[in-house]
């Protein structure tokens, strides 16, 4: 196709989408509501998925140390410990250590219950806090630890914990989420795309009278099909425009908005960098197919170009 060809395609694509005022206004205003709707769940799913991550992220497991265990056979554990594959990092918790963190962690009204334990008659054991690469094998690195506990012939670990039972619930529950997510943005994209290129398809079959006058003076198809072409894609691009303008400005009030509240309860939102690169690419992508789609599909099934 010559270049002079195509500008005049592109001139002829752009004239029909101010020509075409109210039939580009239903296609636009139905591009943005369903990219809209897609996009607000989009970005609810990306936030329960760093939810459901941030969750695991915390699993740890706690290696439990007997009584008066060497220095030298501890520094022996920690490094065999970190050997295992699946483990990410090592850190020796003190039973001085653990008592501060036991008080920190019950508050206030539990300070009576430790009232009188100090560093000469602390009843805790040294411990070893294991973080894991995957939290969804921290079952396994754990049975790998009791391994290596187990082969030692002084049995240096009194228990090894990770919260069995209540890890495998939570992670099936994550695991639901994200697939339920997941599913609910895919039906809504498939729901979006249907919808949107029946209102560009009924706008082009208005438009059967200017189609056929073109063939009877000797138009090609191709040379009818190229200013649809670009008129749904400039449709597209136009609509999703807007969605992502609206989608970003509203996140990112809700961002700030939210910011003091969620942090308090350590709960952090996708950043608007993140959200925006991820939502735009989506939503304008999404648009253009849609967009060249309807308006392709149209030209060449139901006019019998």
């Amino acid at each position: 196709m010559k270049l002079s060809t195509l500008f005049r395609h592109f001139r002829e694509g752009l004239k029909n989408v101010v020509r075409n005022g109210w039939m580009t206004f239903a296609s636009v205003s139905s591009i943005v509501i369903s990219l809209f709707i897609l996009g607000v769940f989009l970005l609810l799913a990306m936030n329960v998925n760093k939810l459901a991550d941030q969750i695991e992220s915390q699993v740890q497991i706690r290696v439990y140390l007997q009584l008066n265990t060497p220095a030298a056979k501890i520094d022996e554990l920690k490094t065999a410990i970190g050997n295992i594959a699946e483990v990410k990092k090592v850190t020796f918790v003190s039973k001085e250590q653990g008592l501060e963190e036991l008080r920190k962690s019950i508050g206030a009204d539990g300070t009576e219950l430790l009232e009188g334990y100090d560093k000469t008659n602390n009843p805790l054991p040294d411990s070893f806090t294991v973080d894991v690469f995957d939290p969804q094998n921290i079952a396994y690195a754990a049975k790998k630890i009791d391994a290596i506990g187990s082969a030692d012939g002084t049995k240096p670990f009194s228990s090894v914990k990770y919260g069995k039972g209540t890890v495998e619930t939570l992670f099936k529950i994550t695991n639901a989420v994200r697939n339920i997510g997941l599913v609910i943005v895919a039906g809504l994209g498939l729901t979006a795309m249907f919808l949107i290129s029946n209102t560009i398809k009924m706008t082009i079959l208005a438009r059967r009278r200017e189609i056929g006058i073109m063939k009877l003076v000797g138009a090609t198809n191709n040379f009818i099909r190229w200013p649809f072409f670009i008129e749904g894609a400039l449709i597209g691009i136009l609509g999703s425009g807007i969605t992502i303008a609206a989608l970003l400005f509203g996140y990112s009030q809700l961002v700030e908005a939210s910011q003091f509240d969620l942090g308090l309860m350590m709960i952090k939102l996708v950043t608007l960098k993140d959200a925006g690169l991820t939502v735009s690419a989506i939503t304008l992508g999404l648009g253009m197919l849609i967009g060249i789609w309807g308006s392709t599909l149209s030209v060449r099934k139901y006019l019998k170009v």
